[in-house]
């Protein structure tokens, strides 16, 4: 007996997806066969972030300084630029939280920022401040941090929509020769592509729409088949947001606890390791997410204390590069 039309079909469609599948298994466990695998000159499983803002001003020498003594491998900062065009490492747009003055940074010129606050709110910290019981703070250059740590991996988030901004980050790491030193880009998908665009020899982190992306790819599967520009896999880690003082819904609370399981992937990360892409999860700050991280795959985790990393990954050898 002859099949008919339709269950021909039907068995050639099966078939097709059948393929498509046995295929994207093996790319996603072997994935060198259709990419290669990406270089780099470092690797870390201690980062500060901010250069640890809980143990000193963040974003400044002081704390750059501290973070390096105590052994970290990558300090994270953040740049904006000021009126008179100098590139300065601050997070927030604004200075109202650093600095208590109701303002832009772009409404000042280098040389007439303000003080840093002698107490700040440490983001990723519940509850958490930090008071600086010592000298005043001011807001650092780039240049400053570039000439500082000619050999520390650095990783810039450039965070405003701005050419001229995007422009003298770059000049700065071509001054400094840190095209292999530098990790750049921003959650904005538009600052990553003019970045790659203006030096793609400089390691790129993905943006939060490509970050989404991987994950559609990846549970799709077609991800094992699909070329990735960018180098490192910078993410939160799955219960960050849950463990902070944001005044969520419970349909949000909700939302985040089935983002976090979807998150929790070793597969991903181990076949994003195969390529040559490292995943580092933002920001922990307790022993029992450092160890959560690890497990999951990561290669390094971003923290407001780095002696209290450090001291951890000292009792952890086996996660220590």
């Amino acid at each position: 007996m002859s099949l008919s039309a339709g269950a021909t079909a039907g068995y050639a469609v099966l078939g097709v997806f059948g393929g498509y599948v046995i295929t994207s298994v093996l790319l996603l466990k072997c994935p060198t066969i259709l990419h290669k695998k990406k270089k780099r000159d470092f690797w870390c499983s201690h980062i500060s972030h901010r250069g640890g803002a809980a143990e000193k001003t963040e974003n400044t020498l002081s704390a750059f300084h501290n973070a390096i003594d105590i052994g970290t491998q990558m300090l994270e900062l953040d740049v904006h630029l000021t009126k008179d065009k100098r590139v300065v490492v601050a997070h927030d747009i604004d200075l109202k939280r650093i600095a208590g003055v109701d303002a832009k940074i772009s409404d000042f010129d280098y040389e007439e920022l303000p003080p840093i606050c002698k107490c700040l709110k440490v983001t990723f910290c519940k509850d958490t401040m930090y008071n600086n019981d010592g000298e005043e703070e001011r807001i650092p250059l780039l240049d400053q941090v570039f000439e500082e740590f000619p050999s520390i991996p650095i990783n810039v988030d450039v965070k405003a929509e701005n050419d001229e901004l995007i422009m003298k980050v770059h000049d700065l790491v071509k001054k400094y020769q840190r095209e292999k030193l530098t990790v750049w880009g921003n959650f904005s998908d538009k600052n990553c592509r003019k970045l790659h665009k203006l030096n793609p020899t400089v390691p790129l982190i993905f943006s939060m729409k490509r970050v989404l992306l991987v994950y559609v790819w990846f549970y799709t599967g077609l991800l094992p088949f699909i070329p990735l520009k960018e180098s490192f896999f910078e993410i939160p880690y799955p219960d960050i947001f849950t463990k902070l003082d944001f005044p969520f819904s419970p349909t949000q609370k909700r939302m985040f606890s089935f983002v976090a399981f979807l998150m929790r992937s070793r597969i991903l990360v181990s076949h994003l390791k195969a390529r040559g892409i490292p995943t580092y999860f933002w920001v922990l700050n307790s022993e029992e997410d450092f160890e959560g991280a690890f497990k999951l795959g990561a290669e390094g985790v971003m923290t407001d204390y780095p002696s209290k990393l450090k001291t951890w990954l000292d009792k952890n050898p086996q996660y220590q590069i």
